[in-house]
């Protein structure tokens, strides 16, 4: 791997190796990347057939196993809106006491679904509003400013948990389209006023592209120099991994996914949903960045939950059979992990 200096770099361990173009070795402590995997919440809760309570524990210990740090492990809303959610409580309460060190996210939508979240152990919250009035109707039936009012009922009544802000349709909206100059800038001022100190940059629809990435990022950190940014990318149109790579070249050093990409747009039947987790590892990874995570262990799993749990896969790696897996007639055979 080559930067712009013409070096070039080698991984070893947790530290690079850069080679200058003059012959001298420099060695370089390796940037960090936290990936936080959400396909326990925004990949099952796509899932038209029930997954077991037992399926889902199983795969999240795997996720533990191989080095996975930061999990958002469900939701708590109505069952009859989200079905696959309606083992929220049980699931929460076995990750808290079975990983009472790991970043455990749990998504909420109301004051309700946080005192849900704060009775079950979890102490880090997801809240959802949209950066589109009309994305925000649709999506969570409440106008923007009902929507920050919960916000603020929640930050009042529990003032002890830790709160990210997902900001949905950050880069493009069904409805809109894209957001003007400086609204998305604006809105997260408006929200880090507030009190949040953690925001995460939707990319809701799969529409950003590098140089927007870039552009949001750079004009959000100036206007909060002091917010802790995150991104989620959709891998839609296929710039999953290169809206998320512009992200962490800005300085973003945590980035969202989900295990096999499982998920998808409400918004764009058919398409590519999430950006795949094992296939950011494996970016990161190879230009240099530590992740933490086992990639062979994760690539694994990911092979697994695609055997048992059907969805809309849109990652790369969980596509790719190795002979292996494929015998002469082309595979077809279930995955196992332990």
């Amino acid at each position: 791997m080559s930067d712009d200096s013409g070096a070039y770099c080698q991984t070893n361990g947790k530290r690079r190796v850069i080679r200058l173009s003059h012959g001298r070795e420099e060695e370089k402590k390796m940037d960090q990347i936290h990936i936080y995997e959400v396909g326990p919440r925004d990949g099952w809760q796509n899932v038209s057939e029930p997954v077991s309570t037992e399926e889902k524990k199983k795969i999240i210990d795997v996720l533990a196993d191989a080095g996975v740090s930061h999990i958002q492990i469900c939701s708590f809303v109505s069952h009859r809106a989200i079905p696959q959610m309606r083992d929220a409580k049980e699931v929460a309460e076995y990750c808290v006491s079975r990983y009472p060190n790991m970043d455990l996210m749990a998504l909420v939508p109301n004051l309700r679904g946080a005192k849900d979240a704060q009775e079950s152990g979890i102490r880090h919250l997801s809240y959802v509003v949209s950066l589109s009035e009309s994305h925000n109707k649709v999506n969570i039936n409440r106008t923007r400013e009902e929507s920050l009012k919960e916000l603020e009922n929640i930050i009042k009544t529990y003032p002890d948990l830790d709160i990210c802000v997902d900001i949905a349709t950050a880069f493009g909206c069904p409805f809109e389209g894209r957001p003007k100059e400086r609204e998305l800038a604006k809105f997260t001022e408006h929200v880090y006023r507030m009190g949040i100190k953690e925001i995460c940059l939707c990319d809701t629809i799969g529409v950003a592209d590098p140089r927007q990435v870039r552009t949001e990022i750079r004009s959000v950190e100036k206007t909060c120099p002091k917010l802790e940014l995150m991104v989620h990318i959709h891998d839609t149109r296929g710039m999953g991994l290169a809206c998320t790579l512009a992200a962490a070249e800005e300085g973003v050093t945590k980035v969202q996914s989900t295990l096999g990409g499982l998920g998808g747009c409400p918004f764009a039947p058919g398409a590519s949903g999430n950006t795949a987790t094992e296939d950011l590892v494996y970016m990161f990874q190879n230009m240099g960045y530590d992740t933490g995570i086992d990639f062979g262990k994760l690539l694994k799993l990911s092979k697994y939950q695609k055997s048992v749990i059907r969805g809309n896969y849109s990652g790369h790696h969980v596509m790719i059979q190795t002979m292996q897996e494929c015998g002469k007639k082309g595979g077809g055979q279930k995955c196992t992990v332990r």
